[in-house]
């Protein structure tokens, strides 16, 4: 039976804040309220437990990578405050499931961006040094553009890096299709679209005039038999309704369709880069890749897995991603939690 990506992002995220309670300790954080506690960190005396110390002072060492860290956690008010600041907002590089920060744990390491090995894996051939948050310009056919952010770019490569996200979002097709150059660039009915209903899903009960009639007579009925059928008049009442539903067809992975189209526009290459236990994200983009027109387009759009870039990566840097994260090269196992 197939696994729903649902599940394959609630297990990562089950071993994500297993690891980072045994990473946590002896380093300042604080954990969420509920089941499998999300674990966020604060800074101490130069040094930030969500980063990879030589990471971290790379990071604060640059205006231009530095201001990332400065990025409001969209549910910090839910979190206990920080122990040794109480004023202080939680970001969104201090929680242990943020992608941005696994993302600039690697390629803010000193050594990496200069690797040669690192860049024949990704495809770059030009020098320069990584951007995050890089505003891209998406025309639209307005004459406008939509300035989406694209989590990194490094010389002529967009990337886009997922960690315990179920999905790469949904919109609805007016959206997507008011792109310049989606039809340019797609297939629109190779793309993968669902048709949601838009109104609330009404119980039989609100349905007052319908719920108030005779289903059949039950004269003679057991109350066992009178509940199944009230049941299932019931549940006709609900079907019927839905039946009758306002819907909007939605397309699935947007931020992957923006994104090639942002790619296409600056005439740059894209990779999605994940987890190789979400096998579910791999797919999804495989999904939108097949839906590209042009076969030239197509050799620029790339997929990449946490765990084979760790085999390239610099050696000091390899233990922190397995320790924390779970990470280990390609065909090698990483260490159970707590070992």
């Amino acid at each position: 039976m197939a696994i729903g990506s649902g599940t394959y992002a609630s297990e990562l995220r089950r071993e994500l804040a297993a690891r980072n309670h045994e990473w946590a300790r002896g380093r300042a954080h604080v954990e969420s309220i509920g089941g499998d506690p999300v674990i966020v960190y604060s800074p101490e005396g130069g040094c930030h437990g969500n980063f990879f110390e030589p990471a971290f002072k790379a990071i604060v060492a640059r205006p231009d990578w530095s201001k990332r860290l400065n990025k409001v956690h969209a549910q910090g008010r839910a979190l206990p405050r920080p122990v040794d600041d109480p004023k202080r907002k939680w970001r969104e590089l201090d929680s242990c499931m943020s992608s941005d920060a696994r993302l600039m744990n690697v390629f803010c390491t000193p050594g990496v961006a200069e690797s040669a090995a690192v860049r024949r894996m990704l495809g770059i051939d030009e020098g320069g040094t990584p951007v995050f948050g890089w505003k891209a310009k998406v025309p639209l056919k307005s004459g406008l553009f939509d300035r989406t952010e694209v989590d990194m770019r490094w010389g002529d490569l967009l990337l886009e890096a997922k960690l315990t996200e179920s999905d790469f979002q949904m919109r609805k097709a007016e959206i997507v299709e008011a792109y310049r150059d989606f039809d340019l660039v797609f297939d629109r009915e190779l793309l993968p679209r669902v048709e949601v209903m838009i109104a609330r899903r009404r119980a039989a009960a609100e349905m007052h005039e319908d719920f108030t009639q005779e289903w059949e007579d039950t004269s003679g009925l057991t109350v066992d038999e009178t509940a199944a059928v009230a049941g299932e008049y019931q549940a006709g009442l609900v079907s019927a309704a839905e039946e009758k539903a306002p819907r909007e067809v939605r397309y699935v992975g947007y931020q992957l369709i923006r994104n090639v189209l942002a790619a296409y526009a600056a005439g740059v290459s894209f990779c999605v880069i994940h987890d190789e236990r979400r096998p579910d994200l791999r797919e999804a983009w495989f999904e939108v890749m097949r839906a590209v027109r042009s076969a030239e387009m197509r050799t620029r759009l790339k997929v990449l897995t946490w765990q084979e870039l760790a085999g390239v990566l610099p050696g000091c840097l390899r233990p922190f991603l397995e320790m924390k994260y779970g990470i280990a090269a390609a065909g090698r196992q990483s260490s159970p939690v707590g070992s």
